[in-house]
C-alpha cells in the first residue's frame, strides 16, 4: 500500500463522514465498507480505553459517559503518533484546557497533566541514586555549594497548579470518607518512581515545588534557592535523598 493510501486509510479510520477507502476487499465477499465500520469503531474505542487507563482520576470526576464522548473527540482531534498505546495522550491536558464543556471543571487540565506525569515517571529510565556519603562529602564544601548542578533522577516530574489537585488526587486512591479538600489552594507535587518501581506522588509546599522545578531544569544551587524563596533547604533535600532522586552531584568552578 503506497503511502498516500495509507494515509487516506489512516484519516478514514478517525473520521466517520469519510467513505470506505476505495480498494478493499473482504476474505468472504461481504461489504468491505461495513466490515470498515467496524475495525473504525474497534479502533476509536481501543483509543480511548487506553485513555481512560491512563487518566482515571479524570474519568471519574467527569463520569463515565462524558469521558467516553470526550475521548472520542480528542482521538479524532490528536490521534497516536506512537505505537506504544501507554505513551497516549501527552497532549490531552492542553486539549481539555480548551474544551468549552469541561470548562465547569477548571481543574480538570492540571489533574491530566499529573496523571500523565505518573505514566510518564513509570516509564522513565533507570538511574541509580548518588549515595550518601558522596552527597555529604559535597556538603562538606561550602565554597562549591553556589555552583553545585544536582541531577535528578529521569522519573521526577513537578506540578504545580492553581488548584490543589495532588489533594484531590490523593482522595481519589482511598476508600471511604474523603477528607475536606480547598481546591481553590494552590497545589504542587512531586512525582517519581522509587527504588520499587512504584510512581509516587509526594506533595510538596511551593516553595520547594520551585526550588525542585529548578533543579530539574538544571540551575545552580544559588540559582534554584533565589527562584524558590522561603524554601526549606534542608527538608527538601532530605525529602530528595530520602527517595533516593538525586543521581549526580557536579559543581561549576567558582567565579573569580
Amino acid at each position: 500500500m503506497s503511502a498516500v493510501r495509507q494515509a487516506a486509510f489512516a484519516a478514514a479510520l478517525l473520521d466517520a463522514a469519510r467513505p470506505c477507502p476505495p480498494g478493499l476487499r473482504a476474505w468472504n465477499g461481504s461489504d468491505p465498507a461495513r466490515r470498515f465500520g467496524v475495525h473504525r469503531n474497534n479502533v476509536i474505542v481501543s483509543l480511548v480505553t487506553a485513555l481512560g487507563d491512563t487518566f482515571p482520576v479524570v474519568r471519574r470526576l467527569v463520569g463515565d459517559d462524558f469521558f467516553d464522548a470526550m475521548a472520542s473527540l480528542y482521538v479524532r482531534a490528536q490521534p497516536p503518533a506512537s505505537p506504544v498505546l501507554a505513551h497516549y495522550g501527552q497532549g490531552f491536558a492542553d486539549w481539555l484546557a480548551g474544551f468549552a464543556p469541561a470548562r465547569a471543571l477548571p481543574y480538570l487540565p492540571d489533574m491530566a497533566r499529573l496523571e500523565h506525569a505518573r505514566v510518564t515517571a513509570y516509564h522513565a529510565a533507570d538511574a541509580e541514586p548518588l549515595e550518601r556519603e558522596a552527597i555529604a562529602a559535597r556538603l562538606s564544601e561550602p565554597a562549591s555549594l553556589p555552583g553545585a548542578r544536582l541531577r535528578l533522577h529521569p522519573s521526577c516530574r513537578v506540578l504545580r497548579s492553581a488548584f490543589d489537585v495532588p489533594a484531590l488526587w490523593a482522595a481519589h486512591q482511598r476508600e471511604g470518607d474523603w477528607p475536606a479538600i480547598d481546591l481553590e489552594r494552590p497545589g504542587a507535587a512531586l512525582v517519581l518512581r522509587d527504588a520499587a518501581d512504584e510512581v509516587l506522588v509526594i506533595g510538596l509546599e511551593l516553595p520547594a515545588a520551585a526550588f525542585v522545578a529548578a533543579l530539574l531544569a538544571r540551575a545552580p544551587l544559588a540559582q534554584a534557592l533565589q527562584d524558590a524563596p522561603g524554601v526549606d533547604l534542608p527538608a527538601t533535600l532530605a525529602l530528595l535523598l530520602r527517595h533516593g532522586a538525586i543521581v549526580d552531584w557536579t559543581s561549576d568552578p567558582p567565579t573569580p
